[in-house]
């Protein structure tokens, strides 16, 4: 029987994280992965892939509509080829999975790929093709991450009526595709198949789309997406999701208690995603759930057994690749005696739509909720010398900050490269900057980046030079 230091049981961005972390702690470390290839939910159908169709449809959306403006003529019709469009995609997936097959071989870690289910709380079964290997290990880390949700009465036949697994592999592009969900992943999906040409309804239970970042960066990404035509149907609960043939018909009602029917030919059902614990055994090994089927960890991540941790989606917070990372590298550190942590309030937020979206910190509703005394400072995109060069006006970067201290409280943004922009943000509440330290820090022009300074001076005595 092999023995190990450590197995991690899933691959994703937490899982092989954690793997390599504990490997170069010194740590014996195996990884066990269900599927064929390694890299989970992110980089096999969700994170990489979708980004890959948000590119490649943007670049089609820049060509028929904004080529000309810059001088550049194209003979003939811009044509969308969804076929090369998934098969980009599926190489840009095959070139991210073979890389994390060579960390692991770089870092001599052992790669067991079946479905990996406790034993007991040290031996871990993996079972492929109706045959059954043991391993042992002394610390086993849990991170299966999660699956997408589905709502009672929807049945998910995965042709018409999807999730976006299916969404990532069409054959054709959507003449009108109904999308259930105003989070992330709906708005991403939808406005790739929106720029191909698809008509694109956003039905959203709660009063407004992304409803769990800052008000106002739900507000001006609406009015973007609107402008784009996309069509939202807020404050609606759906009922009813039916197929008949190549039509998908949804029920929903609205705020006023009215019922509202709409026609499409595919149904995408983004309504969140669920916990996978599904198939490990965690009764065997003694592991206790909270009341939302989520592995229960303490603050160290440690399960009520003590040499089993879990961490990213398939633990409490927010379902990022990200924190998922940093959770796998703080369970290695902390086996090898260190102290790491973590501040959860500091996990950004990033919605890949474009204009991006990212957020760190507070938002102006909590602040208010929790009767911190405020201050505002922000500053549109479209005063940018860069992002006129670019035509990239919409948005703008808001950031908040204590009214005594001026410490940075949080920063929320839509715009162009806002993705990445975000980091600014993250390392100067990591050091616990006031919103003057980032005004007097010199950004380089013309950038995006400059809206970061020009907001921090707006926050720091209304000094805003460009507004």
């Amino acid at each position: 029987m092999n023995q190990y230091d450590v197995a991690v049981i899933g691959s994703g961005p937490g899982g092989y994280v954690a793997a390599i972390r504990c490997a170069q702690l010194g740590m014996k470390t195996a990884i066990i992965e269900k599927y064929d290839t390694l890299g989970g939910t992110c980089l096999n159908v969700g994170c990489i892939p979708s980004k890959a169709l948000l590119d490649s449809s943007h670049h089609y959306e820049d060509a028929i509509k904004h080529f000309a403006e810059h001088g550049i003529d194209i003979p003939g019709e811009v044509k969308v080829n969804l076929k090369q469009m998934i098969a980009r995609k599926q190489d840009v997936v095959e070139q991210n999975t073979k890389g994390i097959e060579f960390l692991m071989g770089k870092n001599k870690i052992d790669v067991h790929h079946g479905l990996g289910s406790f034993k007991d709380a040290t031996h871990i079964n993996i079972e492929k093709d109706g045959k059954t290997e043991t391993i042992e290990a002394k610390n086993i880390i849990i991170a299966t991450g999660s699956k997408p949700s589905t709502l009672p009465f929807i049945q998910l036949d995965k042709e018409r009526i999807i999730t976006s697994t299916e969404a990532l592999k069409l054959k054709e592009v959507p003449k009108h595709l109904i999308v259930i969900g105003g989070g992330v992943i709906g708005l991403e999906l939808g406005q790739v198949y929106k720029r191909l040409g698809s008509e694109v309804t956003v039905v959203e239970y709660m009063d407004r789309i992304i409803p769990t970042m800052d008000a106002a960066l739900s507000k001006e990404l609406m009015k973007v997406l609107k402008k784009q035509k996309m069509s939202f149907n807020l404050s609606h609960k759906v009922k009813a999701v039916e197929r008949k043939g190549k039509e998908v018909i949804v029920k929903a009602d609205d705020k006023k208690g009215e019922e509202v029917v709409l026609t499409g030919d595919y149904c995408l059902v983004c309504v969140g995603r669920r916990p996978y614990t599904d198939g490990l055994n965690l009764e065997a090994a003694g592991v206790k759930l909270d009341d939302r089927g989520r592995v229960a960890v303490n603050d160290h991540l440690q399960t009520n057994v003590s040499n089993i941790y879990a961490i990213g989606d398939v633990i409490k917070g927010a379902m990022l690749a990200h924190k998922a990372e940093e959770e796998g590298v703080l369970v290695a550190e902390f086996l090898a005696g260190q102290k790491p942590h973590i501040n959860y309030d500091l996990i950004p937020g990033v919605v890949y739509t474009w204009p991006e979206v990212a957020a760190v910190g507070k938002t102006e509703e909590q602040l208010k909720e929790e009767g911190v005394d405020y201050k505002v400072g922000q500053f549109p995109m479209r005063a940018l010398g860069r992002s006129r060069a670019s035509m990239d006006l919409d948005g703008f970067v808001k950031i908040l900050a204590d009214k005594k201290t001026d410490e940075v409280l949080g920063v929320h943004m839509v715009g162009a490269r806002c993705a990445d922009l975000i980091a600014e943000a993250v390392t100067a509440m990591e050091f616990r900057a006031s919103a003057e330290d980032i005004a007097r820090m010199s950004h380089a022009h013309p950038t995006y980046a400059e809206a970061v300074k020009e907001a921090a001076l707006d926050a720091t005595d209304k000094r805003s030079i460009h507004s």
